[in-house]
């Protein structure tokens, strides 16, 4: 494991944790000041393949049927270039595995495991998609990247110029990639900063509200304006 991770569990976890690499997934347990914590994830900006896939559904089924009835909370590690872009892994059914992945994470959520994401490195696309993006909250740290299509490739599928894209982004986040924007928009609950204690940071999120809060964050942060009006109304029609 490099030193720059190994100083991120060390300050994530100074109770003490124990967490192996595998390839580029990291798996294993960090102790908090309320016990211990499932740390999954990956490192070195891994291009999630079918194998990472089904190695980081196996740590996520395997801390479930470790705890039975009293789920411990389960900390993913994100950092990851994305999907591994290859012909061999589409023809392989890599959505699939992706999807696999997701209903694994669901169903920790299901039997009452809290979520939390941490992005260390990058969170790009459909591997952080697949696992990440799933948990009840998330944390940028320093210098996290974060964002799902490049504006030039958005040119490219939306058919709109690269120019108005750009221009749209400078006011919308929706189009902007960005820890800060995602921020905005109430997908990341935090930007923590380098000077924060982040052990003591991460057990207030462990320990935090359990509900959905990214919408009414949007809109508090002015990144999404009408999503949880419209949830809202929705939720109360008659």
């Amino acid at each position: 494991m490099r030193p720059g991770k190994q100083t991120l569990l060390n300050r994530l976890f100074p109770e003490g944790h124990a967490i192996t690499q595998e390839g580029l997934v990291l798996r294993g347990w960090g102790g908090t000041k309320q016990g211990r914590v499932h740390v999954i994830g990956t490192t070195d900006h891994a291009a999630i393949d079918t194998r990472i896939a089904l190695a980081l559904s196996d740590a996520v089924l395997k801390a479930i049927a470790a705890d039975g009835s009293d789920p411990r909370p389960i900390v993913f590690i994100a950092d990851t270039q994305g999907q591994a872009l290859s012909r061999r892994e589409e023809l392989l059914g890599l959505h699939g595995y992706f999807a696999h992945l997701a209903r694994c994470v669901n169903l920790a959520r299901q039997q009452g495991h809290r979520l939390v994401t941490l992005i260390d490195g990058e969170a790009v696309s459909g591997g952080f998609l697949a696992f990440g993006l799933l948990a009840d909250c998330i944390v940028a740290l320093p210098g996290a990247e974060v964002r799902v299509m490049d504006l030039r490739a958005m040119a490219r599928i939306t058919r709109i110029p690269f120019e108005r894209l750009t221009e749209l982004a400078q006011t919308s986040p929706v189009f902007a990639p960005g820890a800060e924007n995602y921020w905005r928009m109430g997908g990341i609950q935090a930007l923590w900063t380098e000077t924060e204690d982040w052990s003591e940071q991460l057990l207030a999120l462990l320990q935090g509200n359990p509900e959905d809060e990214r919408a009414r964050l949007g809109a508090e942060r002015g990144g999404r304006m009408l999503a949880d009006l419209v949830a809202q109304q929705v939720f109360h029609a008659h």
